[in-house]
């Protein structure tokens, strides 16, 4: 359990004894990080999804053409 507060204000909490620049370059880094490896492969699977609906329709467009010939 938290007893004590360790920082006297909020000023003093971002501030982080002098550490902020490390501290909040490391939490933005992190999300960041977090947010690209969520997005991405969001991003390939409807590329692939996209692709593949592609193939499809031109799959049965071959397959019409060859048996009406």
């Amino acid at each position: 359990m938290i007893e004590t507060i360790q920082f006297s204000s909020l000023g003093k909490f971002f501030d982080m004894g002098g550490y902020a620049f490390n501290v909040w370059s490391v939490y933005a880094l992190f999300f960041l990080f977090f947010f690209i490896n969520l997005y991405f492969p969001l991003l390939k699977r409807k590329r692939i999804i996209r692709e593949q609906k592609r193939r499809l329709i031109l799959n049965k467009e071959t397959a019409t053409e060859i048996s009406s010939s």
